[in-house]
């Protein structure tokens, strides 16, 4: 993270201190201007947060105030970029912090003006937070906004586990609520907006995956040529954890299938290292079956019990009697996201969504 947390540098405050200042002349912006040397060993967060604190301390006035300052810095160009996330963060908290019933609704409006120099996603969660059902009826509408980066905010900035962002407990309680959205906006012309509404469908699937597969095979009822990709990359995650109707209606109904246990290349790993295995796939019915092949690893943590992360290995179509070998060679090398253990592990086949015997190794470093 630390490359990501100089995305608010020195050089950063000092264009934004820059900009908002000729968009009042006379503003005066000192407790901005000495965040520039208090960056040091802060996280992007951390920055984000510093800077909206001193933006509020040097603002006079109210949200309306500070709305118009911030429409006036959108006609310069170089209000761009990661100065944007702490503006948005202080729209918000000036538009909760006053009593007028117009700042919430006109601070959505800002953080969709915003929305294409940066993104609104993270600011737009207190938002939902205060207000569920009055943040959705304004974000619905953007659904069919000219802007694409607006429309990829009514899906982003609502989704249940959005990276980065706060948590909004409404929204994991109330899984139906977002999905108005999705349903708008799973054939948007534009990638980037599919691909939020894919994630969005796949954020919700971790609490309510039969919702999640009723509303995929909505889509897959009227799709475009874009829905499968769609569908597909919102169901990932069911379909690792096998979920029978996320797999029948990608096309992985259940299939007789024979299924040997892996061939592993060494009984013994050491960090770093590579276990290579094999293993075969038999379509033993009288009919064709397509098939999805995974497999999983059930790693040793510190405690010594085991834990499983399931992997995709690919898709076949095997005819009757037909067989095939399936190989990989999987790395074990020490990450940020994942700390390996010393001890006994085990590499598993799931072939739609069924495990089949296991192979065990151990890993030492």
């Amino acid at each position: 993270m630390g490359v990501m947390n100089e995305l608010i540098n020195p050089g950063v405050v000092a264009t934004l201190e820059h900009i908002l200042a000729a968009a009042s002349p006379g503003l005066r912006l000192p407790q901005l201007a000495a965040t520039a040397g208090l960056l040091e060993a802060r996280s992007l967060r951390e920055r984000t947060d510093l800077l909206s604190r001193a933006i509020l301390a040097d603002l006079p006035g109210g949200y309306a105030e500070a709305a118009s300052l911030f429409r006036r810095a959108l006609t310069d160009p170089g209000f761009t970029g990661w100065m944007i996330w702490p503006v948005s963060e202080s729209a918000v908290s000036r538009a909760l912090a006053g009593s007028h019933p117009g700042d919430f609704t006109d601070c959505l409006a800002l953080l969709a003006e915003l929305t294409p120099r940066l993104t609104g996603e993270f600011a737009i969660r207190r938002l939902l937070a205060a207000d569920l059902d009055g943040a959705l009826d304004v974000i619905q509408g953007w659904t069919s906004h000219p802007d694409w980066h607006v429309r990829r905010l009514a899906s982003e900035g609502t989704r249940a586990y959005l990276p980065w962002a706060i948590r909004v407990p409404e929204l994991t309680a109330r899984p139906a609520a977002t999905l108005p959205i999705l349903d708008a906006l799973y054939r948007d012309p534009v990638e980037d907006v599919r691909r939020s509404v894919a994630n969005h469908l796949n954020d919700l699937a971790r609490h309510a995956p039969d919702a999640v597969v009723a509303t995929a095979a909505r889509w897959m009822a009227a799709p475009d040529a874009n829905t499968a990709r769609v569908v597909r990359h919102g169901l990932r995650t069911l379909i690792k954890k096998a979920h029978p109707g996320a797999l029948e209606l990608l096309g992985f109904p259940p299939a007789p299938l024979a299924v040997t246990p892996p061939r592993l290349d060494r009984s013994v790993v050491e960090l770093p290292g590579e276990l290579g295995f094999a293993f075969d796939v038999a379509n033993t019915g009288p009919e064709e079956a397509r098939i999805a092949v995974d497999y999983v690893v059930h790693y040793a943590k510190a405690s010594g019990v085991l834990a499983e992360k399931v992997f995709k290995l690919g898709t076949a179509v095997l005819g009757p009697g037909e067989s095939r070998t399936f190989t990989k060679r999987h790395a074990f090398r020490q990450m940020t996201t994942r700390v390996h253990h010393a001890g006994d592990h085990a590499l598993q086949p799931q072939v739609n969504g069924v495990r089949h015997p296991e192979a065990r190794f151990t890993v030492v470093t």
